[in-house]
């Protein structure tokens, strides 16, 4: 397929996990982001899910951006395939690339760095900062504690109910791709006219 201009965000473990499952999901979106041309953003490593996800994308014509700040390209092992590579100087400084790069997000399962992702992700759209889709991909059950999670914020009175709409989870890889791919929820329209460079301060917004 012809490439289109979209690139989506894929935040994962830079390692496998325990369940095969969790390799065949990376492979399968990784395969079906090239089909349809989107791009790939992603965290720079070749190992774990995140090389997974990147080699799917390549070994079928797709393109490739990657993102690692230079203390991790020892560590996790930088790609040397990628049609980009961006190596920054702090991991707050990989993260703004990466949404900078990215129309969409699709989250697989991964460790602290992935949640660390996701959840400032969740905060820039929630806040107005940003207005892009997020979806996580639920494998193997894998996220389902994590709504537990987020459900008992929303009981508690933690997060507003009009942010359930950031929210988006399936187990499908195309219906994640179609949810990445398409118009982001906006919580709250005024805050549209938060100051956008303000994610890359060091900032309180009030949520």
């Amino acid at each position: 397929m012809k490439p289109s201009s979209l690139r989506l965000c894929v935040y994962c473990g830079s390692s496998s996990g325990s369940d095969p499952r969790f390799a065949t999901a990376a492979t399968d979106l990784g395969r079906e982001m090239a089909r349809r041309g989107v791009g790939l953003v992603y965290g720079g490593g070749r190992i774990g899910l995140m090389g997974l996800v990147a080699d799917a994308v390549l070994d079928h014509g797709g393109r490739v951006h990657g993102v690692i700040p230079g203390h991790l390209v020892r560590a996790e092992t930088a790609h040397e395939r990628l049609d980009h590579l961006d190596v920054v100087s702090s991991m707050h400084e990989r993260k703004c690339r990466m949404e900078e790069l990215s129309d969409g997000f699709v989250v697989l399962p991964g460790g602290f760095g992935t949640f660390d992702e996701v959840f400032e992700i969740l905060a820039w759209n929630q806040l107005g900062l940003i207005a892009k889709p997020l979806v996580f991909l639920n494998v193997a059950g894998y996220f389902t504690p994590l709504m537990a999670a987020i459900d008992h914020m929303f009981d508690a009175g933690f997060v507003k109910e009009t942010s359930r709409t950031l929210l988006n989870v399936t187990d499908d890889v195309a219906r994640a791709v179609d949810i990445a791919t398409g118009p982001a929820c906006v919580v709250d329209a005024k805050r549209r006219d938060v100051d956008v460079d303000a994610k890359r301060r060091d900032v309180d917004v009030d949520a």
